[in-house]
């Protein structure tokens, strides 16, 4: 007889913010610095989906609190989710990642929060940053591509 485990899903909700560059589409990306997760790279903003709150409003409040400008819920298009897990030496977790676009917000984007964030720029997707999470250079990775993005991708299965 096996013996099902279960696990508990941790959300995040992920906010690309693209604009029209010189050549092309860009997205805001941070340096994330003294979180303990993928410090040195660059990030979109992101967080978890607290209690109580939808993705939506989680992609939203991110997008207050680490950049200073307001997203409203119907100016985010859903892109993905992502489900992965890690499998190593420590315990196995799995995790859902909602990637939301927003090509509209207002205020203009600042570093809210500086003890965890070391800068913000706007990147080329065609010349994205090699240093950032695997989950979100996978997905810009397919946009920068022109790649269709699948609604619904898996890592580490």
């Amino acid at each position: 007889m096996s013996v099902v485990v279960r696990f508990a899903l941790v959300p995040a909700s992920y906010l690309l913010m693209l604009r029209e560059g010189p050549s092309g589409d860009e997205v805001l990306l941070h340096l994330r610095q003294n979180t303990g997760y993928m410090d040195g790279r660059w990030a979109s903003l992101a967080g978890h989906v607290d209690e109580g709150e939808s993705a939506l409003t989680a992609a939203c409040r991110e997008a207050h609190e680490e950049g200073g400008v307001v997203v409203a819920e119907d100016d985010l298009e859903p892109l993905c989710a992502v489900h992965r897990t890690q499998r190593g030496g420590g315990p196995v977790e799995q995790r859902v990642d909602f990637f939301f676009v927003a090509r509209r917000w207002s205020g203009e984007p600042s570093v809210r929060e500086p003890e965890k964030n070391g800068g913000m720029r706007w990147f080329p997707l065609d010349a994205l940053p090699l240093a950032m999470p695997p989950q979100e250079s996978h997905v810009l990775g397919l946009l920068a591509a022109g790649s269709p993005v699948p609604p619904v991708m898996v890592r580490g299965f």
